[in-house]
């Protein structure tokens, strides 16, 4: 059964197309995460998700109903990109007003908030102003306030932006656990080991199109250079070492040779593990990181 389903999806900013076209399915209990750069329609998609945003054409279906404008259905909860909370309120003052714009109230409402503040390791700090709070702090009491109404799908806007390691490794532990108790998840994120680690089926998107749509295997199959040898120089001053009939890319001290075929990969590495320029040497098999640079570029993107 589908949890989301987005069909034809498309929305335009003047002449900017924000969504273009854009259709897939999101299964329920997935782990679906949705990639790609700036400006590429993720957040005008997810806004859509949330009814904030009405489509110029196409469809979105939660659990097979239509999505209508200005309503959030109950079954969703959000993590927005930016935190949502109020810095003058405590952790469960914030906790309380969310809830009861959820409709939540008494004894359940407290049972919730303790549960919600239990999840994200925040209990200890209940009573504690969230401006006092670190980043990762703040971003985990924005999860709790999505998790109030124990939604059925949970829409995460990169949701680990600025945390630090420990925070994010938190998070991290939170979802896989709301994952396996059947919470169905849509993630998007700037951070390829993020999607790697944690996504069942994954989304690319640039420009508003849909670009790859997969499992991570599935994805894996479509670049172009599936293995690669990388060197990295012992200084900046050192060249690197051409060699004929393989396409050369150099950023800093490290340098890839992108071979023909398997016998180009060995004999390029057989070459650089000698050359006393090289610190050391290294067969890159693909990963998602690749693939995303393959399909969107590699040129910087500002908004």
């Amino acid at each position: 059964m589908s949890a989301i389903n987005i069909s034809n999806l498309s929305k335009c900013f003047g002449e900017v197309h924000a969504l273009n076209g854009v259709s897939f399915e999101v299964a329920q209990g997935d782990f679906f995460g949705l990639l790609g750069p700036n400006g590429a329609g993720k957040t005008t998609l997810m806004r859509v998700l949330c009814g904030l945003l009405s489509a110029d054409t196409g469809e979105v279906a939660v659990f097979n109903r239509k999505l209508e404008r200005w309503k959030t259905p109950p079954e969703i909860g959000v993590v927005p990109q930016d935190i949502a909370l109020y810095d003058m309120l405590s952790a469960k003052g914030n906790l309380e007003l969310f809830g009861k714009l959820r409709g939540l109230s008494g004894r359940e409402l407290e049972s919730r908030i303790s549960r919600a503040l239990e999840l994200t390791g925040l209990s200890e700090r209940a009573s504690s102003k969230v401006k006092t709070f670190s980043g990762g702090m703040k971003r985990r009491l924005n999860l709790a306030v999505a998790l109030l109404h124990e939604p059925k799908i949970l829409l995460l806007d990169e949701p680990t932006v600025g945390v630090d390691p420990q925070s994010r490794a938190s998070i991290f532990t939170l979802l896989e656990e709301l994952h396996s108790r059947g919470t169905t998840i849509l993630y998007t994120t700037h951070y390829m080991e993020e999607a790697e680690r944690l996504c069942r089926n994954i989304a690319i998107l640039d420009h508003g199109k849909l670009l790859g749509l997969g499992s991570l295997e599935q994805l894996l199959k479509l670049v172009r250079t599936p293995r690669f040898v990388r060197a990295l120089l012992r200084s900046d001053s050192d060249e690197a070492l051409k060699l004929d009939g393989l396409e050369m890319r150099k950023q800093g001290l490290q340098v890839d040779y992108i071979p023909r075929g398997e016998s180009d990969l060995m004999t390029a590495l057989g070459k650089l593990a000698g050359e006393p320029r090289v610190q050391r040497v290294e067969i890159v098999s693909p990963n998602l990181e690749q693939l995303f640079l393959e399909l969107t570029g590699r040129e910087l993107r500002d908004q």
